[in-house]
């Protein structure tokens, strides 16, 4: 039996131009589709960049109260260790007929400063404070007691000490400073003491 086919109905004017409206209206509607996720991207955008900017406003506070804090600290071993200094080097036969802190100048356009100093009429004593010693900082110091005399020439005809007073040490800090000849001054409560090994001579700069 034979199947029939319905004829197929010819394509007019007006049918072509309805088919291009309609497929045009959804060109639209894709391209407003489309433009919305680029809109919600960019608001999503900024509102990263606004956390973001958020998150570094929040760090940057913190990294302002660490510094705070850590100089508070800072000055506060500082006051400790100077305020028991005169007694520990005298117990270590230096006489100590002057002390001052925070010393500082400049240097081949190199700003430096020294935490305290101890002098008599021949000897000086450098002492360098840290709430938390680390061997770069010692590094660092004896750098600057190699140039010391450089520094500051009133010291060029004096035996120059250096010393290191902390609250606490990382890794073998305290044993880079006595292998480097310096006195080890460790505060411990309301006192500090000198902490070197039985025997220990200081090193002259």
């Amino acid at each position: 039996m034979d199947t029939y086919e319905r004829p197929l109905e010819p394509l007019t004017f007006e049918k072509v131009w309805f088919m291009f409206q309609e497929t045009a209206k959804r060109f639209q509607e894709t391209d407003r589709k489309f433009q919305e996720t680029a809109k919600r991207f960019q608001e999503t955008d900024i509102k990263f960049q606004e956390t973001d900017k958020q998150f570094k406003e929040t760090d940057k506070k913190l990294n302002k109260l660490e510094h705070l804090f850590t100089s508070q600290w800072g000055k506060l071993i500082e006051s400790l260790v100077a305020g028991d200094l005169i007694k520990l080097l005298n117990k270590k036969g230096i006489e100590v007929h002057y002390l001052n802190t925070r010393i500082s100048g400049i240097y081949n356009k190199r700003q430096f400063e020294f935490d305290i100093i101890a002098q008599n009429d021949n000897e000086t004593v450098v002492v360098e404070v840290k709430t938390t010693l680390k061997p770069d900082d010692i590094k660092d110091f004896i750098e600057d007691l190699k140039q010391i005399k450089q520094m500051m020439p009133i010291y060029k005809d004096k035996k120059v000490i250096g010393a290191v007073a902390y609250l606490q040490a990382d890794g073998d800090a305290q044993k880079m400073a006595e292998k480097n000849g310096l006195f080890i001054i460790k505060a411990t409560g309301s006192s500090a003491s000198i902490v070197n090994s039985e025997g220990f001579s200081p090193k002259l700069w």
